[in-house]
């Protein structure tokens, strides 16, 4: 979270949501305590490197890769965007999930959910994703779009 005083859009943006939040029941499971990313792919070296055949021979993609990665490292926007986030923002990939988080994505990969103390939420589906069109900005956009929409709300 970043520490100056400048505001984000998103900080901007999330700072209206408790609005909705007060139509919303008195309790910690509607609270977003966290934004998990699942990328479609294995974080390992033989991943890494099927990911990269898969899409140089078959032109498969990994739609959030896309959003947080440039060519051989995470982009500076999208460092920029996660940081002004009131919640922090982590990404996985399959095989760093655990077994109830796996069950819960359940070959949706990629995608974004939100972790509340009533459990994971999801909130954007590979299809959605593609739709950021690789915008770290369209992401967090998105992203605070579907917390609304799903009736959460930030702490």
């Amino acid at each position: 979270m970043s520490t100056g005083t400048a505001t984000s859009p998103v900080v901007q943006q999330a700072s209206r949501l408790p609005v909705a939040a007060s139509s919303l029941p008195n309790d910690s499971t509607a609270k977003v305590a966290e934004l998990i990313g699942v990328y479609n792919a294995n974080g390992t070296v033989i991943g890494e490197l099927t990911y990269l055949a898969r899409s140089l021979l078959r032109g498969e993609h990994c739609s959030l890769c896309e959003i947080t990665h440039g060519a051989f490292r995470e982009k500076a926007a999208w460092k920029a965007c996660r940081q002004d986030l009131p919640v922090p923002f982590r990404t996985l990939h399959l095989n760093e999930l655990t077994a109830d988080l796996a069950a819960f994505c359940d070959d949706k990969a990629p995608c974004v959910f939100a972790v509340t103390t009533g459990g994971p939420v999801m909130l954007m589906a590979d299809e959605d994703l593609a739709r950021c069109a690789g915008s770290p900005e369209r992401l967090m956009s998105e992203t605070a779009a579907a917390v609304l929409e799903k009736g959460l709300f930030w702490p």
